[in-house]
């Protein structure tokens, strides 16, 4: 199974030049919050087979897409004496020991160092990600599990037992203080990355270049968190793909932004049942939003902008020129159409 990780997403932009006492740093930390607070390996003394098969899961990704068969070492053999005679010891590591010898052990001045951080970034970003599906399908499980425990509930009640309370306000408060526990993990994580010079901001399963920190705080981090929920999926990887390419110097990156935009208000407009039909493509969406009967979801002014941005913007790069001259916006531009289109995205979301 092919997984997208960092260190292909951003092979031609260098962020590590050198490997400093900052990047080994930087790299205990990360594995640190992995350990420790997302898949802690050893609970009460004791090998945990439910994070156990987590990080094999997380060693088994990542060593595909870098075409090794193991991160480090996992077996281990050396002489030693017993009872006076010669003795050969081995066995395997454990897998938290082997990720850890991958991600932390000291560059050896072997290779590019950039590409070295690279791929022990990605094994942090392999594991928030884990992490972040497995909430995912928590949260979209949380109502039926609290139906069938409210089930359970009623079936002991007839028998005698009594539970006093909701048993759902129980099962909500610890979904919520995972999750909650899950952010906290986030924002340390793109703490310590500021810290260390990083330009880096993971959200909804990736770690992207950040832009400034107004930017970041104001526009960006809103919009990842309003477009986590399953049913934003294709708006998420639409933008994604956006910064991509636009950190990649790829073609194209405010397409992309545009077609998450465009994804959006054809969510909405199918979710508040305005959508007939009889729509020939993003302008006709827009006008359901935009429509008196509907409520006029959108004023007439933020209607006419809309269809502006995709005229100018969108439709220039959805079809081919021709003879004509090749579209192309400069980097300004890029990071505009981009902000742009998170800011209406999350607008429109917060307005349903």
């Amino acid at each position: 199974m092919l997984t997208d990780i960092f260190a292909d997403r951003y092979a031609n932009r260098v962020l590590w030049p050198a490997y400093t006492e900052t990047e080994a740093k930087l790299l205990n930390q990360c594995f640190r919050i992995v350990a420790e607070q997302l898949f802690p390996y050893w609970v009460d003394g004791k090998e945990s087979e439910s994070a156990k098969a987590r990080w094999v899961s997380i060693h088994d990704r990542l060593s595909m897409e870098l075409g090794v068969h193991e991160l480090a070492p996992k077996y281990y053999s050396f002489q030693t004496t017993m009872m006076g005679k010669p003795y050969t010891q081995s066995g395997f590591w454990t897998m938290d020991k082997v990720c850890k010898d991958f991600v932390c052990n000291p560059y050896a001045g072997k290779g590019i160092p950039d590409r070295y951080v690279k791929e022990r970034i990605s094994f942090v970003e392999l594991a928030f990600r884990l992490k972040d599906e497995e909430l995912q399908v928590q949260n979209a499980s949380l109502p039926e599990r609290i139906a069938q425990a409210r089930l359970r509930s009623q079936q002991q009640t007839t028998r005698g037992l009594r539970i006093p309370g909701d048993v759902g306000d129980g099962m909500r408060a610890f979904n919520a203080s995972l999750n909650a526990a899950f952010r906290a993990s986030v924002d340390e994580l793109n703490e310590r990355l500021r810290r260390a010079g990083a330009p880096l901001n993971y959200h909804n399963g990736f770690l992207q270049i950040a832009t400034d920190a107004r930017t970041e705080a104001e526009i960006e981090q809103p919009f990842w968190s309003v477009v986590s929920d399953p049913v934003w999926k294709n708006v998420d990887i639409d933008m994604k793909e956006a910064l991509d390419r636009r950190d990649g110097n790829d073609r194209d990156p405010a397409f992309y932004a545009a077609r998450a935009l465009e994804s959006a208000i054809k969510i909405i407009s199918d979710d508040k049942g305005w959508t007939h039909g009889g729509e020939k493509g993003a302008h006709s969406y827009i006008d359901n939003l935009g429509a008196s009967k509907n409520g006029t979801f959108i004023a007439p002014w933020e209607r006419d902008t809309l269809k502006t941005f995709f005229t100018e913007i969108r439709n220039p790069f959805g079809h081919g020129p021709g003879s004509g001259e090749m579209p192309k916006l400069s980097a300004k531009q890029t990071d505009w159409a981009i902000e742009s289109c998170m800011s209406w995205i999350k607008s429109l979301i917060g307005r349903m």
